[in-house]
């Protein structure tokens, strides 16, 4: 019997699939489906700030300002405390979660103020979330702000995070980062339990009938997973925390490549949406029966041995595959070379 057990954010996970944060978990029956499918641990949907903020705002206008100049309406007035916030929504499915499932639960935070983070971040650990991941998402639109400016917004935010919660951290980084290992070794400097690689961007589109902008969410592909495994391999073994990998992973052939790079778990969204909660339990059938074939005892034994610290030829994993793959190309037939 194959050991698929991991270390993840200091939890001891049954194996490395995690369901990352989708409309998945926003429905107990299909949470409890992931759980009995396989799944070792589970990431909420995100809680936005923005969503609380414009919430509290519209529930200002219904609840207390309809009388203004009609005074004789008062009593007709809803009631604040008869309408639970967003927050305290998430909150109570945050405990609902705990209560009915056995694998930890992973809070997932989308802030946009410092005390929000602080404060929703407090809030969630109360609610009895085994860890925080911290879905920054930060769109660097301001010309007057440099990368290092935008680097040290996340790291404000995990500092002072830090200052008042207790259980594991784990940023959500986006890709764009011009020296992503040296930032994340700032973040475990900081505080940071873990990272997950990579943040999806959705690009938003032109409609061009209407000449408006529009929001475009393309499914993901496995082929997003080579960026994301690449520095994986690249960060194992330098910085000691745990990695995550989210974004494309589809097959069990996605799975066991960060794997061997060097990832403790990867996080599944896109292929649960389309295939049901069921495909965990065929994906960890196929893990299973690859590393029984090859001989491996344990996922431990095969984690992070591709990573450029363990491969034959690490620059390949720089450079070198740069021009490896320019070398590669061949025109096709009929064209002339």
């Amino acid at each position: 019997m194959v050991d698929l057990s991991t270390d993840y954010l200091g939890l001891k996970l049954a194996n490395p699939l995690v369901p990352s944060a989708s409309p998945l978990s926003k429905d107990l029956d299909t949470a409890k489906q992931l759980e009995d499918a396989g799944a070792s641990a589970l990431v909420m949907h995100s809680l936005f700030e923005e969503r609380i903020e414009s919430e509290s705002k519209r529930h200002d206008r219904f609840f207390h300002q309809q009388a203004i100049g009609h005074a004789e309406a008062d009593s007709f007035h809803p009631m604040h405390f008869d309408y639970d916030s967003h927050q305290e929504r998430y909150l109570t499915k945050l405990q609902q979660l705990k209560m009915q499932l056995d694998i930890p639960i992973v809070a997932s935070l989308n802030g946009t103020t410092a005390e929000g983070w602080v404060e929703y971040g407090s809030a969630m650990q109360q609610a009895g979330a085994d860890a925080l991941e911290l879905n920054v998402y930060y769109i660097a639109a301001d010309i007057e702000l440099s990368g290092e400016s935008v680097e040290d917004q996340y790291l404000k935010i995990l500092t002072e995070l830090r200052r008042h919660v207790s259980i594991p951290i784990t940023m959500k980084l986006s890709s764009q980062f011009s020296s992503p290992l040296h930032f994340i070794n700032r973040l475990k400097q900081a505080g940071a339990s873990g990272v997950a690689l990579f943040n999806r961007f959705y690009q938003p589109d032109i409609d061009l009938e209407t000449l408006l902008i529009t929001p475009k969410m393309h499914p993901s592909t496995s082929a997003e997973t080579l960026m994301r495994i690449r520095w994986v391999a690249l960060l194992y073994g330098r910085v000691n925390l745990s990695i995550a990998v989210t974004g494309g992973f589809h097959t069990v052939e996605d799975i066991i490549k960060a794997l061997l790079a060097g990832a403790d778990v990867t996080h599944l969204c896109n292929v649960l949406l389309e295939k049901g909660p069921q495909q965990l339990k065929q994906l960890l059938d196929e893990l299973s029966d690859w590393l029984l074939q090859r001989e491996y005892n344990s996922v431990q034994q095969l984690k992070g041995s591709l990573s450029q610290q363990h491969a034959i030829n690490p620059t390949e994993y720089e450079r070198a595959n740069y021009i490896d793959v320019l070398d590669s190309y061949s025109s096709s037939n009929g064209v002339l070379r």
